[in-house]
């Protein structure tokens, strides 16, 4: 039976349970991402000091060979990657030799090892992304939704889009381009801004601006439609009345299909 709420109804809910969906670390805007459990190709600078995030969590340990020419420190989340260089001088001359053999890094973050093959190369300093794996988000979304009941994990994730407080176990899939005219609502059109999958609870979740052509009354009731999912849990809108040309934003949390 699909649950509905206005975004006020929404905001009555327990300030623990905002907090808890808002609190995820926000997505980082890196140059390199690399996944857990598979060999990622990289290039470092064989000059500056490279940077390493571990999303989530912490980094635990980094194993590399210390004989290439390498220091490697670490702290919390984070861990810093250095290409030693060699300085020579010879009759008042001096000389740096900058290393340029790959080496291999094995990140322990998250608890799941991350391969390194790095390549140095004369370019400015890099940061390496460790994106969570889908087992680590699956036990992260467990560990967020898993204790409370379904109406209050739906509730949570409309929350959390509402808010742009995503946490950062959701995974981000392509919006359809599409732009939607429901049977219900032939004065509007829908199009998806925003489309996530919660891996381990069996759900996922869009976010679609409702454009009115006309000044409109909306009820949660009129996007009970199969072009929105075949199995829709929860529906909720921010605002139930619309003028000509303005906007409302629509949460659908969907069941998955494996569910």
């Amino acid at each position: 039976m699909p649950k509905f709420g206005s975004l006020a109804r929404l905001t009555c809910l327990t300030g623990a349970l905002a907090a808890s969906i808002s609190a995820g670390s926000p997505a980082l805007a890196q140059s390199i991402a690399a996944l857990p459990d598979q060999t990622s190709r990289i290039r470092l600078s064989n000059r500056d000091v490279n940077h390493l995030v571990c999303v989530g969590g912490e980094i635990d340990d980094v194993k590399f060979s210390a004989e290439k020419g390498l220091a490697v420190e670490r702290g919390g989340s984070d861990a810093w990657i250095k290409f030693l260089v060699l300085e020579t001088e010879d009759m008042g001359a001096k000389t740096r030799t900058y290393v340029t053999t790959p080496s291999e890094f094995f990140v322990s973050c998250n608890g799941a090892i991350y391969p390194l093959y790095a390549e140095p190369a004369d370019i400015p300093a890099q940061t390496v992304t460790l994106v969570p794996g889908g087992a680590q988000r699956a036990r992260s979304n467990d560990a967020l939704l898993g204790p409370l009941v379904e109406e209050e994990r739906a509730v949570g994730i409309a929350l959390a889009i509402l808010q742009d407080r995503v946490p950062a176990s959701f995974s981000e899939v392509a919006p359809s381009g599409d732009r939607l005219i429901l049977a219900s609502l032939p004065g509007a059109s829908l199009s998806e801004r925003r489309r996530l999958e919660v891996e381990g609870m069996g759900l996922s979740v869009s976010e679609y601006l409702v454009r009115a052509n006309a000044a409109m009354a909306l009820d949660e009731r009129d996007f009970l439609d199969a072009m929105l999912g075949a199995d829709i849990f929860a529906i909720t809108i921010d605002r139930l009345t619309l003028g000509p040309n303005e906007t409302a934003r629509l949460i659908v949390v969907r069941r998955s299909a494996q569910q």
